[in-house]
């Protein structure tokens, strides 16, 4: 079931962002008066699920249909049967194909992947992209960039109004932070305050592990034990870093919050409220260095000293064989920890929504940077739908699924803007030369940097699709 709530997050967010990615290429197109033939979500290889155009005056539907054959150039309409769709290419065709992974605006004297050179023999006509003037062809070859950017501040802000925001401020992780292996291999240890890569302090606590990769830091300074310390941090972990989730998990006392009844322990007089201070002698209070502890006692028994009310006690536990006590742990963190709120009314929203969108984009930026840095090794950790998945959640949350489509939002607007071939920045490339050159490349040389740009997407996708596949074993 989890994994079925998965595949229909993906494919209804990556529905609505390349919707909304197509209408502003739609949307530039029509103000221009340049003819958009179709407009379809989802793609349609040889019949599609729903076809509607109008034309005479109604408008007309087909479910479930082969599509249309595509006319010779010669063909004269005129002689063409009225009920015949192909009659009025001037009316655009919408509709929704059977393939989901994504859609398309297919626009007339545009080589795209839904035509080549060879579709653009005849005359140019005005109707056409191809005649249109380059400020015009910027703009309706930018839209679809410029509407998943307007997307993502849109859901940003409705996110931010609707449940505002709340965060743990780095300084105010009072007992540090507790390390994973990869972490502690680096000169990380549990407890550590972390109080700034490079000498920038870093506000969100959350944000640590992705400030530490992003920022390529040379060191960390820590607060150890009433010490203040500074840690290398070798380059060569970047890939790793990238990898390995839970660098840096919040440390927070081992606090008993209940015992069920038929818990091994139900007995031992340990009570909500308990805290451990020390576990056979050895003084420990964190989640992560007790759990470690009782998993060296597996199948065995312990003391614990525990704190109750300031006054400390110790209590005899058994340890089952999977390391666990079988107690419930407190795990509401605003016991411990001042949560950092913020609550936005509709005009303040907006703005904190553009700049949660303009951080976004600096953070891919710098994510993009990473990939393609050899040395990184960053390109191990491209993925792909399965990625995608991942990180949606295994139930239904609005707040954390219009969050996750803002921020696909500008992934796709950002990757779609580089200057690729068969990308909108291709497009976008080769007209701002058109600009500052006042030359027009010609189109055959365009059909050949589509060509060019489709195999690097493709060997692109092999490459991300390889990854996943890998991560399954």
């Amino acid at each position: 079931m989890v994994v079925f709530i998965k595949i229909i997050q993906v494919i209804f967010a990556l529905s609505v962002l390349v919707l909304i990615h197509e209408l502003g290429h739609y949307t530039f197109a029509k103000l221009f008066k340049t003819r958009v033939e179709q407009f379809y979500m989802f793609f349609n290889p040889k019949f599609s699920i729903f076809r509607c155009k109008r034309f005479g005056g109604k408008l007309h539907t087909k479910f479930f249909s082969k599509n249309d054959e595509p006319l010779p150039p010669d063909t004269d309409l005129d002689k063409l049967p009225d009920d015949d769709w192909r009659k009025y290419p001037d009316n655009t065709e919408y509709g929704i194909g059977w393939v989901p992974l994504g859609g398309y605006c297919a626009i007339a004297g545009m080589i795209d992947e839904t035509k080549d050179a060879s579709a653009l023999s005849k005359e140019p006509q005005p109707w056409e992209l191809r005649t249109k003037p380059a400020w015009q062809r910027f703009l309706i070859m930018f839209g679809g960039v410029l509407f998943n950017f307007l997307l993502a501040i849109v859901l940003y802000a409705a996110v931010l109004h609707h449940w505002g925001e709340e965060y743990l401020r780095n300084e105010d992780a009072t007992w540090g932070i507790a390390v994973n292996d990869l972490s502690y291999e680096m000169g990380f240890r549990n407890g550590d305050r972390v109080l700034a890569f490079d000498g920038r302090e870093i506000e969100d606590f959350s944000q640590l592990q992705i400030e530490l990769v992003h920022s390529r830091a040379k060191e960390a300074t820590v607060l150890r034990d009433g010490d203040t310390l500074t840690i290398p941090i070798d380059e060569n972990y970047i890939s790793q870093m990238l990898n390995t989730p839970g660098m840096f998990s919040l440390a927070y006392p081992f606090e008993v919050k209940g015992l069920m009844e038929n818990s091994i322990n139900a007995a031992s007089g340990l009570q909500p409220g308990d805290r451990f201070v020390a576990v056979d002698g050895e003084e420990m209070f964190l989640v992560q260095d007790i759990q470690k502890a009782l998993a060296a006692h597996k199948g065995d028994s312990i003391y614990v000293d525990v704190d109750r009310a300031g006054v400390r006690s110790q209590v005899g536990l058994q340890v089952d064989t999977a390391g666990m006590i079988q107690v419930m742990l407190e795990g509401d963190l605003t016991k411990f920890f001042h949560i950092t709120q913020h609550r936005y009314g509709f005009f303040e929203a907006i703005p904190a929504g553009i700049r949660k969108a303009c951080n976004y984009i600096g953070s891919y930026v710098k994510d993009l940077g990473l990939i393609f840095s050899p040395k990184t090794k960053a390109y191990k950790s491209v993925g792909s739908f399965i990625t995608i998945g991942r990180i949606f959640p295994g139930t239904w949350d609005w707040q954390r699924v219009w969050s996750l489509m803002a921020m696909l939002s500008i992934m796709l607007a950002v990757l779609n803007i580089i200057p690729i071939p068969g990308l909108d920045g291709g497009h976008i490339l080769f007209i701002l030369v058109e600009i500052l050159t006042g030359r027009k490349p010609s189109d055959r040389f365009l059909e050949i940097a589509q060509y060019i740009g489709m195999a690097l997407l493709l060997a692109l996708m092999v490459l991300a699709f390889g990854n996943d596949i890998r991560s399954l074993f």
